[in-house]
């Protein structure tokens, strides 16, 4: 593997793994203040993230050795207000600096695994500011994100709410494919 797409690689399993252990803490804190849709979404798109971060450590599968990982990652805990704010910057980062420029090299470089692993993630990271968005715009109004069920692809990381009607846009995969969360329990091993 090329040397910028397995650093960059590195970086984004670091980031991503970061985000995963984040954002359950933000939604440990969410459910602590009354949300716990919120807290329930933060639990499903730590889910997504690990996704990512698993996606990227396959494609680095020869690439045997330690290695000290830069990674952008947000720190604190605040309210759940600021921390969907933590959130939605962090992923706006990722959907618009991060992830093209690393899909970039890693085209220019002829890496195609590491470039689907970086596009699967991008296109998840875009519903994820959307959600989190959506929530903050509830809890600055008081209330709770109104979805309590947030579906998650087992391959990609692709979220959603409401039903699952239709294969997952991103990775193709079929519906029975998806993790479901929701405020009464999901039915993953990430918790």
């Amino acid at each position: 593997m090329n040397e910028m797409t397995a650093t960059n690689l590195k970086s984004a399993f670091g980031g991503e793994s970061m985000a995963h252990m984040r954002y359950l803490q933000w939604g440990a804190a969410a459910k602590k203040e009354g949300f716990p849709n919120v807290a329930n979404l933060f639990t499903a798109v730590a889910y997504a993230e690990q996704v990512h971060a698993a996606s990227h450590f396959r494609e680095l599968k020869n690439e045997v050795g330690d290695a000290t990982v830069t990674a952008g990652a947000g720190f604190g805990m605040t309210n759940t207000s600021e921390n969907l704010q933590g959130a939605i910057d962090g992923e706006n980062h990722e959907v618009g600096q991060m992830y093209p420029a690393f899909i970039a090299v890693a085209e220019l470089q002829g890496e195609k695994g590491s470039v689907r692993s970086f596009k699967f993630a991008i296109e998840a990271e875009k519903t994820h500011a959307a959600l989190f968005t959506t929530a903050k715009a509830a809890v600055d109004t008081g209330k709770d994100f109104a979805e309590n069920a947030v579906h998650v692809c087992d391959v990609c990381g692709y979220t959603l709410t409401g039903e699952l009607e239709s294969d997952c846009p991103v990775c193709k995969v079929k519906t029975d494919k998806f993790t479901t969360f929701s405020t009464e329990g999901h039915n993953c091993a990430c918790c």
